[in-house]
C-alpha cells in the first residue's frame, strides 16, 4: 500500500470528540436552546392567532392578513425544525473525517 492510501485510511478513522467533562454542560445548553425554540413557536402561534382575532374584531384586514402569514411561517419553520437536522445528518454523516 502506498503512502497516499495509508494516509487516507488513517484520516478516515479520525472522529472529533469533546474534551472530558464537556458533554454534560453541552447537552444542558443544547436542551435549553431546544426548549427555548419550542417556546418561541408557541408564542408565535399565540401572537398570530391574536392578530387574526384582533383584525376581525376591529375590522383591520391587514392585521388579519399578517396573522395568517405569521401562522404559515411558523408552521413552515416548525417543519424545517424537524426536517433539516435529519438532512444535515444524512449529508454530513457521523462527523468523522
Amino acid at each position: 500500500m502506498d503512502l497516499m492510501n495509508a494516509t487516507t485510511v488513517m484520516a478516515a478513522k479520525v472522529c472529533p470528540k469533546a474534551p472530558p467533562g464537556a458533554t454534560a454542560p453541552t447537552s444542558e445548553i443544547t436542551s435549553y436552546i431546544l426548549w427555548g425554540v419550542i417556546w418561541l413557536f408557541g408564542i408565535a402561534l399565540v401572537v398570530g392567532i391574536g392578530a387574526i382575532i384582533a383584525g376581525r374584531v376591529f375590522s383591520l384586514s391587514h392585521a388579519s392578513k399578517v396573522g395568517v402569514i405569521s401562522l404559515v411561517v411558523v408552521f413552515a419553520c416548525a417543519i424545517a425544525y424537524l426536517v433539516l437536522p435529519g438532512m444535515l445528518n444524512g449529508i454530513l454523516g457521523k462527523g468523522c473525517i
